[in-house]
């Protein structure tokens, strides 16, 4: 059996021997550990029944932006996914808060500011792809303490749509949630839809 931490291009990095043995049981059970505890090579991704996936890529911004693979104890997602359906494009926007290209917090307890720096980077990632927030569609909200901010939140949503003349306004839901850092107040995530232009 293999032990401690490994990882090898092929292989993700595990600790064998912290894992619980209902952790084992489901790495198992998914294919990552052999019957004998050893890790096995991934199946690649891209086919599922030698049917091809719809073609698929990360979209960056490193000015604004880092990427949540570049923090010291990396996170696994893309900041934003785009691809293409027949004539249309769908870009997902992970779910983006008030961090700098460096991945650090900006304005540390200022609810308002955070805000408009979400909004800043989540424009970012749009204009990445040749979109704005017209193509927008729907977002997902998360504030940290809704009952203290939304009134906030709100003001500064509204002013920014109105600001855009975005009319309709996308869909939208507003959730409390503990987010990854105790310092973030409000992340979204967002979801736009566009023709291709070719």
């Amino acid at each position: 059996m293999q032990q401690g931490r490994t990882t090898t291009a092929d292989t993700p990095s595990l600790d064998i021997a912290a894992a619980s043995p209902g952790e084992r049981e489901e790495l198992t059970k998914l294919g990552i550990l052999s019957t004998l505890g050893e890790i096995v090579a991934g199946p690649g991704a891209g086919l599922t029944a030698g049917v091809p996936s719809v073609a698929r890529r990360a979209v960056t911004v490193p000015d604004v932006l880092n990427e949540a693979f570049d923090y010291d104890r990396p996170s696994s997602f893309s900041r934003a996914l785009s691809f293409e359906i027949a004539d249309t494009r769908i870009l997902l926007i992970s779910g983006t808060a008030s961090v700098d290209e460096n991945g650090r917090t900006i304005h540390v307890g200022d609810f308002r500011a955070q805000c408009w720096r979400t909004y800043r980077n989540i424009t970012a990632i749009l204009s990445a792809e040749g979109m704005d927030w017209g193509d927008i569609v729907r977002t997902s909200c998360y504030l940290r303490d809704i009952e203290r901010d939304y009134r906030d939140f709100n003001e500064v949503r509204t002013t920014f749509f109105q600001w855009l003349g975005l009319d309709p306004l996308p869909a939208s839901t507003g959730i409390q949630a503990r987010l990854c850092r105790e310092d973030l107040l409000v992340e979204i995530e967002a979801m736009a839809v566009s023709r291709n232009s070719g």
